[in-house]
């Protein structure tokens, strides 16, 4: 069994490294790419399970729009305003996003109480099954401190393109 606890911690002892790393594959940007990290992708998180973790629910405040608003106030009876009011506030860049951390919404289990209407910002991360990747590099690796399959992710990467 993966222990996330541990995959973070070697992250930031690998972060230096895996900056490099991520800066050499930006400027090779392999035409491969985003086909070889939708398979790590994958392979990650059927060996990692998120709710073994929960981190990025507990450190990272998602920014929240507007149909983020109107879907989760309506499965919670609220109005959009009441919601606002309950659960968000502006920060400096003007977005909404939780009052506070970990998110209102996870429970002890590390289960996600409105899981089937989530942010938007929420159902996508952590972004590595996406496509264009080359163009959030710096994103993910940002993300290898916060999630432990987006760390798998970088370091199997790694595999595929640094030459021996």
């Amino acid at each position: 069994m993966i222990e996330p606890e541990k995959l973070l911690e070697q992250a930031k002892l690998k972060f230096s490294e895996n900056r490099k790393f991520v800066a050499r594959l930006k400027s090779r940007k392999p035409k491969d790419l985003d086909e070889t990290t939708h398979q790590l992708h994958f392979d990650a998180f059927h060996k990692i399970n998120c709710l073994d973790c929960g981190n990025c629910c507990k450190t990272l405040g998602p920014r929240i729009v507007e149909k983020d608003i109107d879907r989760i106030s309506k499965s919670l009876h609220l109005r959009p305003n009441e919601f606002i009011k309950k659960f968000l506030r502006v920060d400096e860049d003007g977005d909404y996003v939780f009052k506070s951390m970990p998110c209102p919404f996870l429970g002890a289990d590390n289960y996600c109480s409105v899981y089937e209407v989530r942010p938007k910002a929420c159902a996508g991360y952590p972004h590595t099954d996406q496509r264009k990747i080359h163009q959030i590099l710096d994103l993910t690796l940002k993300n290898t401190k916060t999630c432990p399959a987006v760390f798998e992710i970088i370091e199997n990467l790694k595999d595929n393109y640094l030459s021996p």
